[in-house]
């Protein structure tokens, strides 16, 4: 049984971050439990590396003194599912924006697509999407983008260790990506799309994995409330 001496000396709870949820959230949502179970005024709670409410997945968070280890593991390598949409692109990257160009994708064949992943494995160098968290001149970047102003975006340098299809019915692919800090799946699915000459944007992602930590091993935010309230 977990007491509030455990939690303070620091906990990592692995939860499976539900679809829109914000990681934001998450964490609102599990400090405020522990406040209620224990009946204390604070307690620290963080989390090792966002997700985009349209993601699923690992998060992991921390409390207590285990705060202090969120950039270690926020350093880790971590591991993505998802499905990217052919012949189309969106200003985001991803499902949060409307389509803004269609392209075709006749020209496209499985041996191509394969042969195109190669190009992105390795170290590489990414551009942020513009509809991001990062920050700016103390602004975020997707504030200047709702604001339809151009941003200069710095380019990183990131690693993909893999980066593989899994599955390929055009237009929709499913892959898996394992990955360096920093990287944008996001970003990785655009600049594919602009490679193989047809435009793509990620359509669905689930963080499956952070160094050792397995998504298999998370619960939900739910199924934390319950086990919580019932010790």
């Amino acid at each position: 049984m977990e007491t509030l001496e455990t939690f303070k000396e620091g906990q990592v709870i692995l939860i499976d971050k539900p679809l829109e949820w914000t990681s934001f959230q998450v964490v609102n949502k599990v400090r405020w439990l522990l406040k209620k179970k224990f009946k204390i005024k604070k307690i620290k709670v963080g989390h090792a590396g966002t997700l985009d409410p349209l993601a699923t997945g690992l998060l992991i968070l921390c409390t207590g003194k285990f705060t202090k280890k969120i950039q270690e593991f926020q350093g880790q390598e971590k591991e993505y599912t998802g499905t990217l949409t052919l012949g189309a692109t969106t200003p985001s990257y991803d499902l949060e924006t409307e389509i803004d160009q269609n392209f075709p994708t006749s020209h496209l064949t499985e041996a191509k697509l394969q042969a195109t992943t190669s190009k992105f494995e390795g170290n590489i160098t990414q551009i942020p999407p513009v509809f991001s968290a990062l920050k700016k001149e103390g602004k975020r970047l997707y504030e200047y983008a709702r604001e339809g102003k151009e941003v200069i975006i710095t380019p990183r340098k990131i690693q993909i260790a893999k980066f593989e299809l899994v599955n390929i019915e055009i237009p929709k692919v499913d892959f898996r990506v394992v990955c360096s800090k920093g990287t944008y799946i996001r970003s990785l699915v655009h600049d594919y799309g602009k490679e193989v000459g047809s435009g793509a944007y990620l359509s669905a992602l689930r963080r499956t994995r952070i160094g050792n930590f397995s998504v298999e091993n998370a619960i939900s935010p739910k199924a934390f409330e319950t086990s919580l309230m019932e010790e």
